[in-house]
This record gives C-alpha cells, structure tokens and sequence, in this order.
C-alpha cells in the first residue's frame, strides 16, 4: 500500500511539475536580445523576442517531426513533456519530449554563450530503441511572428562572392504584403544563369519607418540549408534549416544515434544593418571562431601566394619567393596549386621538388615566415601510387559521389570528390591531412575545390540511398556533380566528416592556421567560420571584386576573416604607383594575401609595397581585428567612388579607406562618418598627403562628412582619425 501511494505521490507530482513548466517556461537573454519560452505538454515554443523597446510576439508551435519510418513502416509520434529531463538556467533552455513507441528523445534547446549578441538553438533526436529508424525533415526553426499591417519592414540579406560577386551583392528589398522568398546555400554555391545567387545563410528585417528594430537569424551549417520569409496580412513567417527541396527527405538513425538540426542563431537588433554587424562579428569572433588564432597578435596575417606564377611553382621558384617575402615584410609564404605529384597524390613532384617540400618548409622558418600549402584532399584522379586516391581503384571507387565513365579524366587541378560522410573515406582523408602537415612542417593548410560532397548516389555510404527517378548528372569540366532526392542528406553527412576532420588537425596541431577557400567563397558562413581561421571570400582578384566581396561579407562575419587574393591589375599595361596602391588597398581591409609574382615588380613599387605592409601591419590590422566597422558608401561599382570606416570606440582611433574609381568628374568626395563621439574633436591624418592635416570636431565629422580629394581616376587615400584627449566643449 505504501509503495502505491508512493508511486501516486511521484505520478502526481511529475504531473505537477510538468503543468508548472508548461506555465512558466524558461527565458534567456543576452545585452541585446531577449527570449521567452513556452513548454507545451507535446510541443514547446518560442513565445517572443525582445530587443529591449519592442517585442515580436510569435504565433506558431515547434512542429516537432510526427512520424518515422521503422522496417519499411510509417509509424506515428506521440511527443511528451519529460520536466524530469528538462532543465532552465540562465545560460540554458532545454525541453525534453520523450516518445514511448518508437523509444525516441528529443531535446529542444537554446542557449547564451555570450553577454551579447544572438542565442543559439538546435534540435537533437536520439534513437532509443533496438531498431534502425527513418526520420523525417525535422526543420531547426520555425517563426510567425504577429506584425500590424501598418508596419513597414525591410529584408536585409547577403549573397556570397563565389565565383565573381553579382552587380548587387547586397540586397536591402522592402517587405509588403504577399511577400516570398527563399535564400539557399551548399557547400558549391555555383552560379547558373537565370538562377537566385546562394546566400551567407543569414538574414535581416527591420522596420523601415525611421525605428529600425528589428530581428536576425542565421544558420551555423555548411551544407545544403534554406531561409525563408514570407508576408501575408499580420503574419510574418517562414523557417531555418535543412533544404527540403532536393526531394523527399529522410535520414537514418541507427540504435543508439543521434541526430541534430543545423544550429541557428536568433537576435534582436535596433539601429540598422551596420549597427547589427558590429554586434554580430564580435559574437561570431567570440563564440564561434578559433580563439587560438586570435590570440596571436599578428592575426591576420600577411600572406605572399605562389599562385602568381600558376602552377609553374618549383624549389627554384619557392625559394626565390621566400626571400622576397621576408624583404617585403610578409608574414606567411603560400604554395597554391601545382606542387603534388597529381590530384589525389598529394607528394611532391619530384621533377619540381626533388628535395621535396621540407628544406622550403625550413627555409621559409629561417626567414621567420610561416609556410601553408594548397590541397584539395578529396579529389580522387588516376594517379596509380599506393597512397594516392586513384578513382579507377576498388577502395576508392566505392567512396566516389557517382561512377565515372571509363573516359573520364580530371583536369590540372580538380578532379572528382570522395564522399568524405562515409567512414572509410572520413578515416583516408583524417590521416592523409595529418601526414601532409607534419610531413610538410606546415604552418597553415587550404583546402579548395569541390571538397564536401553535395550529391552521391551510393547505396552503402551512411546518407540514405539515391531515387533513381529523381537523379540528375550534370559536368563541370572534369568534374562530374550528382544532384538527387538524397542530396540534402549526403550533404549533411559529409558536412560533419568534415568538421570532424577540421577538429582533428585543430587537436594534433593547436597553432594551425586552416584557410577554407572552396573556389573562392563557395563555403563562406557560420559552420565554416567555427571550423576554420579564414575564408576566401571571391574567385575573381581584380580591385573592383574584391572591395565588392568585402563589402559584402562584412555584414556578418569578422572582418579579419576575410581575405582577398590582391592580383596584378591591371594586366595588360603597367600601372601607375597610384593604382599600384589602389590595387594593393582593395586587399588590404580584411586578411591581405598577395598573388603575384613580386620580384616582377621594379625597385618604386617593391618599396611602396613594403610601405604598404608595414602600414597594414602596424596601423591597419589593429583595426582590422578589433574596431567597429561602417559601410560609409554605397557599394563599389568601379566608377564613382566608394569607402569603409573603422573606428574603435575603445582606442578611440579610426581609419577610413577611400577610393575613387574610373571616374574623371569626380575629382572630390564627402564621406559622412559614423560611431564616433560629437563632442570630441578628431585629429585628421591623410597618409598620402592628399590634403593637409586638420582637426574637426565629432559632429562636423557625422554630420557634414569629411572632404577627400584624389587628382586620377582609379586612386585611393587612407585617413586616420584620433580622437583628442578632452571634449571640444572642455578643449577650446
């Protein structure tokens, strides 16, 4: 009797707590951003979000995934509170639901890992049962946020420079009624014609009516993921995840398995896209980023990559390199492609190497440079060495994408992918990257090319099998893409080889610098950026492109992420020394990596380049890593002129770069200046002397601008600004 009205007493007071949980729920906040919570008895919610002065108040309940597939059989879901499980704090919210049959959890969590910026939420789904499990999309985030008509919103979101940025690039478009839109991004973020560019999985709204509050959710996932936004009276809605539109998804869970939504991130904001931007990049530096690199005070590097020369790279030419490196004041020497012995035989080739890469590795040292090489790991070709990935082998032809025709051959330098999501390939490609960096003493490792696998159409890798009525084989040069109803879960597989392996060098090598280029920014967002130190952000190197992707991408990822390869320009006809330096600048606001044969150049612009370096280094980077950031023109076109600001509000110190373009009206430009003080004044440094120094007070500065006047066409200036000890009302 006792141990019955024990167990009525438990019963009952589960009961209790779960009902109570239900009320109450949870809340978390950081300094800009507060959430509420609702755990419902069969689904939990987000009930608001709060930038301080407004709330978005939402209407739609998580929907949680409400059947499976077990032996071939759908069978239904029935979710439950478990409060027993569920935990609240001021860091964490986790509402555990619980199905009896299929034994399955499900923790529904978010969480602040910072006193600033977004929180974080992800949905994981455990297998508890003896049997293999089928699951459905289970989508990260839904939202319906209740918005009067009245109010008008404005979509702020970014595209990624893959390839060569767009003529937009960045998209600001009003939201009206009846709005729709979708923003994709994968791991190849190819550019086809008369198809929407990929995104930096990322947007904005924000009301457009002077308040400028507003809210913002990203996705922290390589692989194939989607946005969406939508608009119908006083519903605001749409949802983050996984991309269902491949096909009909579905992901196996094995007994014992778990599987996880991508991780998104929700904020609240108030003062526009730059205002968010600065909140933004300092959470990604801080919460997602490899702290190690940060650490080092020469962060970002500066960076001299072989890739001037093509693939013509040998010892002879690496040497030469390097010591033209340590003259200019470079920091790390780069061998891009062309020093391997073939794709997927990642040797050096002994004609170009026949010492092999360790004495550069040595040399490049002794000059107190870092070394870093070009690979592309999961390139297989017909290479016939025991070690090399050669597609014509039994082993590794099973860890291929697809099949390749008996007449397939890879081009110089891009060859077909492994599917890194299947063990055996995720355990070659583990140890291969290892053997490379201590093989090869390297400092810092790129990977490029078609690296994780988007689409396969093996029936024995981990992803589920291919539909051979929804399958689409299409060609790239030599490589051959597979695209089918599975491709979302291919990807998501081989997206978390991925980062395991990136964990894996992270682990054996601590003071490893990993560069994610993927064919110039075809891998530039949040997943990445936590599993990497930094991104090319374009394909294309021209002055132009790069101050393009730049300004772009700097909307959400921290700027000294973000390098631009700086290539000659213009290539047909000698430049002049001040578009030596425009060329040189359009590089230089991010990571500054150098791709040009530097010893062509003659004895004038070999010094200005070292005046540059040892300006970037001692005034610029500073900035780079750690001030606020001000988008202070429109976006670059190359005829008129277009500029960015930075300024730190704790040194009180700033740079502003301007550049005036093909334009031969324009000789003079006044830039409005943002995030400084008005009741300070600012002593004003042009570096090139292209007017005279001054001092003007904070409020002429943000309200009038600032005057910059360059003589030709395709030029630029940097200003530096400081701000004097006292107030100007205490000063004069």
């Amino acid at each position: 009797m006792k141990s019955h009205y024990t167990w009525c007493v438990l019963v009952w007071w589960s009961s209790l707590s779960t009902l109570a949980l239900a009320q109450t729920g949870g809340n978390l906040q950081s300094a800009d951003t507060k959430l509420r919570f609702e755990a419902g008895l069969h689904s939990p919610r987000l009930t608001s979000l709060r930038n301080g002065t407004e709330a978005w108040e939402n209407r739609a309940d998580e929907t949680l995934i409400d059947s499976v597939i077990i032996g071939g059989n759908s069978l239904p879901i029935e979710w439950n509170l478990n409060s027993t499980e569920s935990h609240v704090d001021q860091k964490i919210v986790s509402f555990v639901y619980d199905s009896i049959s299929p034994r399955l959890r499900l923790v529904w969590e978010w969480e602040a890992r910072s006193e600033h910026g977004p929180i974080e939420h992800q949905i994981r789904i455990e297998n508890r049962s003896s049997r293999e499990v089928w699951l459905p999309m289970q989508t990260s985030f839904l939202f319906d946020w209740r918005v009067p008509t009245e109010y008008k919103l404005d979509h702020f979101y970014i595209e990624k420079g893959a390839d060569t940025p767009s003529k937009i690039g960045t998209h600001r478009t009003p939201v009206p009624d009846e709005y729709q839109w979708e923003g994709t991004s994968s791991p190849y973020a190819l550019s086809r014609q008369g198809e929407e560019r990929e995104i930096i999985p990322y947007f904005l709204v924000e009301r457009s009516d002077g308040m400028q509050t507003g809210w913002y959710v990203g996705i922290e996932f390589s692989g194939r993921t989607h946005l969406t936004l939508a608009r119908d009276g006083e519903s605001l809605y749409g949802e983050a995840g996984l991309n269902p539109d491949a096909g009909r998804f579905r992901t196996r869970l094995k007994p014992g398995e778990v599987f996880e939504t991508p991780r998104i991130f929700l904020g609240a904001t108030n003062g526009g896209p730059d205002a968010t931007a600065n909140v933004l990049r300092r959470w990604v530096r801080e919460v997602l980023t490899h702290q190690d690199a940060w650490r080092d005070p020469h962060y970002p590097f500066t960076v001299n990559n072989s890739w001037g020369g093509g693939t013509a790279v040998n010892e002879g030419i690496a040497r030469h390199m390097i010591r033209d490196s340590a003259d200019l004041g470079l920091e790390i020497f780069h061998i891009d492609a062309g020093w391997f012995r073939g794709l997927g035989d990642w040797q050096p080739d002994p004609k170009k190497f026949p010492h092999g890469l360790q004495p550069i590795a040595d040399e490049a040292h002794a000059r107190g440079l870092k070394f870093g090489l070009w690979a592309d790991w999961t390139q297989a070709a017909l290479n016939t060495a025991p070690e090399a990935l050669n597609v014509r082998s039994p082993k590794v032809r099973g860890w291929l994408t697809t099949d390749l025709p008996a007449s397939w051959k890879p081009e110089e330098f891009k060859g077909q992918t492994i599917d890194i999501g299947d063990p055996p390939a995720k355990a070659w490609a583990m140890r291969e990257t290892d053997r490379m960096v201590n093989d090869y003493k390297l400092d810092m490792l790129e990977h490029d090319g078609y690296l994780v696998a988007e689409g396969c159409d093996a029936s024995d890798h981990p992803h589920a099998p291919p539909d051979p009525l929804n399958r689409c084989i299409s060609r790239d040069a030599g490589f051959v893409f597979v695209s089918g109803s599975n491709s979302t879960d291919v990807s998501y597989h081989a997206v978390r080889a991925y980062y395991d392996i990136q964990s894996n060098l992270r682990r054996k090598h601590p003071g490893l610098l990993l560069e994610i280029c993927n064919d110039g920014g075809r891998m530039v967002d949040f997943g990445s950026a936590a599993h990497g130190d930094y991104f090319s952000i374009t394909d294309t190197y021209d002055p132009l492109s790069n101050r393009r992707a730049f300004y772009d991408a700097s909307f959400v990822l921290p700027t000294a992420m973000l390098e631009a390869y700086v290539e000659s320009w213009p290539r047909k006809s000698p430049s002049s020394l001040e578009s030596f330096r425009y060329m040189l600048r359009s590089g230089m606001m991010g990571w500054l990596s150098i791709m040009i044969d530097t010893t062509t150049w003659d004895a004038e612009r070999h010094k200005a380049a070292r005046e540059e370096i040892q300006l970037y280094k001692s005034q610029l980077r500073p900035l780079i890593r750690d001030a606020d950031l001000y988008h202070i023109s429109q976006r670059a076109d190359g005829v008129g002129w277009d500029g960015i600001e930075y300024f730190d509000p704790q040194t009180r110190r700033g740079a502003m770069y301007a550049f005036r373009g093909s334009t031969k009206t324009e000789a003079a430009h006044r830039f409005i200046l943002r995030g400084l003080d008005p009741a300070f004044r600012y002593q004003i440094r042009f570096h090139d002397h292209s007017a005279s120094d001054r001092i003007v007070s904070g409020d002429v500065l943000l309200t009038a601008g600032l005057l910059v006047q360059l003589t030709n066409p395709n030029s630029s200036e940097i200003v530096f600004l400081e701000a004097l000890p006292t107030p100007s009302n205490l000063g004069r």
